[in-house]
Formats: structure tokens, sequence, C-alpha cells
């Protein structure tokens, strides 16, 4: 069960190690883009390329597509990047439902845990296979492996190392529930854990209030989705990659170039070299290409 990209490798790993996948769970097929074509899931394509069988229910509790289910009588389901099932789906298979999940659990339950790594500075993340239950994020562990946060990384170039490592945990967690050499290991759960809520419009907004560091966290945080917004002179910038700048042009607007550099400043004084933007309407484009076609 899975739907974007993130699940791909997770799937691929597990035909290429020749398990039989009798289904593939995922969303409805989307009309995208400008011309409102419809598109299928990064999962789905995976699925036909090698004649899987799919299932795109608009319900999980669908009786229908459920005797389905139970017909092809599953061992095992492996979530990767899905929605949250409903406690008869999740009883279906005879070795249980796992998922694997994109932070050090317990720590950063919940839907956005890459960009929330990286938002609040963390050295150290990883991914987390675990048992579903009922409660979101909050299942038995069965194994984890931790990943170093480089200096420097986006959500982006850290959803595309997680989505590779995850893979490698999917596969092995999977061939050890099925040899029987896994344990379960019980979350304890906690105030004081770090959470990982979806990320809404307000916390895109970039606040200038913040001092440099937060704001550079921030950005590429949301790098390169959903992309943090600077609103200069009535217009929404995303800003895509940036850095502190080691020059202080305090005197200077909100948003100026210097030196054919592109730069914004906060409240607090410091100023923000912008490496990477996308203006309205526009694809996301190096700061200097923007400026060969562009005046603030």
């Amino acid at each position: 069960m899975g739907t974007p990209e993130f699940a791909v490798p997770s799937l691929n790993i597990l035909i290429k190690n020749d398990f039989n996948v009798i289904g593939v769970i995922t969303a409805i097929d989307k009309k995208s883009g400008r011309g409102r074509k419809i598109n299928s899931s990064p999962i789905k394509k995976i699925a036909l390329k090698y004649n899987i069988p799919i299932f795109q229910p608009e319900n999980l509790k669908d009786p229908v597509f459920l005797n389905k289910l139970n017909s092809l009588n599953p061992d095992l389901f492996v979530v990767v990047a899905f929605r949250m099932l409903p406690e008869i789906l999740i009883n279906i298979p005879k070795l249980g439902t796992i998922n694997l999940h994109s932070s050090l659990l317990p720590d950063y339950r919940g839907a956005a845990p890459i960009n929330w790594v990286i938002i609040n500075g963390e050295k150290e993340t990883g991914v987390t296979t675990f048992f579903i239950n009922k409660k979101i994020d909050e299942g038995d562990i069965i194994d984890s492996v931790k990943v170093k946060i480089q200096e420097g990384y986006s959500a982006g170039i850290l959803h595309d190392k997680l989505k590779m490592i995850g893979a490698e945990l999917v596969l092995k967690t999977v061939e050890n529930i099925f040899t029987n050499k896994f344990s379960r290991k019980k979350q304890i759960i906690s105030n004081e854990d770090k959470i990982a809520p979806k990320i809404d419009k307000e916390l895109c907004k970039i606040n200038l209030n913040q001092n440099g560091k937060e704001i550079v966290r921030l950005i590429k945080g949301l790098s390169p989705y959903p992309g943090a917004k600077l609103n200069f002179d009535d217009k929404n910038y995303k800003i895509i990659d940036c850095k502190i700048s080691d020059v202080n042009y305090s005197n200077k607007s909100i948003m100026f170039v210097e030196n054919n550099k592109l730069y914004f400043n906060n409240l607090n004084n410091e100023s923000i070299e912008i490496l990477e933007l996308q203006a309205e309407g526009k694809k996301i484009m190096k700061s200097s290409d923007f400026l060969r076609g562009n005046k603030l």
C-alpha cells in the first residue's frame, strides 16, 4: 500500500527479491497539470509494469474491496506513504500489517517528519518499521536505521536518501518476519516526544522576526515542496535555497540586489542570500537566471 515516489523503491526491492506481491493498493487517479490530464500514482505505474493487480478504493471500508482482499489470503501488508487504515483492514493478513515511517519513532510521529527534522535543526533522523495498530504511528517497533543529517540538507535531499535506506529496511523487515527472526518493541509515548504535523499554509510564510538560522532551516525544510514564501511588493516568491550572508546589508530593503546577487533581510538586520527561487507562475530557477530577466 503506497502512493508517492517515496514508496517506489520499497515496492521495487520486494519485487526484485522475488517476494510474491499479490496486489498493490494505491490512491485513485487524479487530474493534474495545466492540461488537467489524468495521472496515475508512481506506485500504480510500477504495478502496471509488473502486471500486479491494482486496487484503488475510494473507501477502505468498502465491503466489496474488503472481500477481494480477504479472497487473496494475504500473509502480510506492507504500507509505505499511504493513508490511515481502518482496523478491519489492518487485521486481514495472517502476519500483520507493517509500515515504514521516515523518522526514529516515537519522535516525529505524523505526516511530515522529513520536513520537521530539517526545520528543527536535528543532526540525526532515520527510518523505522513497525506494526500498525489503530493509533497513528504508535505501533510496536520492529527495526530502525539512523541517518545523519548533513549541513545544508534540504527536505528534498533527505527524502531521496531516506526512501532508498527505507527500502533496504523494508526488505530486511519482511525477510525477518517470514523467517520469524524479528522482535517487537512497544513504543513508550510521551508528551516530550517531538511531533511532525501536516505542513500548513501559515508555516510556509517566512517569518522575518525569526533569526537567520531559523529562516534558513525553514526554507530548506520546505524545499522543494511546498516551498517557503516571501512576500515582497505584493508578490509571493518561493525561496527554494539560500544561505546566511557573511556581509550585512542592514540598510537595504527587505529584498534587494547587491553585486549581482539576490538577498533578503530579516527584521534582526541579518542578510540572507537567495540561491534559488520560484516567482509566481514561473519555474524554479537560480537567482542569477532570475536577475537576468527580472527587476525588483
